[in-house]
């Protein structure tokens, strides 16, 4: 059996990356723990982890690219709507995952690429 305060605070952490940095360490860090981890419920978090995270890079270029095209207008609607959907989403999984961390918490609306 695996250690559940083990699989809850890297399942936590492969989460949560992305309070850390919105940059390759958002990634990083989940990509470790998949690599490190031997837990089939942390290595599944850690893959929902980086798939959201790069729904997050996708989805934040083609906003920049719209409000680029729109000289700011679309910015100023879509990016605010971005930010608290990516952060809602992500304090919602911390909330699903320390709740329960025996089952592995799945982003909606998200392409998964692992």
């Amino acid at each position: 059996m695996y250690d559940a305060d083990k699989r809850k605070l890297l399942s936590l952490l492969s989460h949560a990356a992305i309070f850390l940095s919105t940059t390759l360490v958002s990634i990083g860090i989940p990509l470790a723990i998949l690599f490190v981890s031997d837990d089939p419920v942390v290595k599944d978090n850690a893959k929902e982890s980086i798939n959201f995270h790069l729904n997050v890079w996708a989805w934040g270029s083609v906003i920049f690219a719209l409000s680029f095209l729109t000289f700011g207008l679309l910015g100023f609607v879509l990016a605010p709507a971005g930010f608290i959907l990516h952060w809602g989403l992500t304090g919602f999984a911390l909330l699903k995952v320390f709740g329960n961390p025996d089952r592995p918490f799945q982003y909606p609306f998200i392409f998964r690429v692992l």
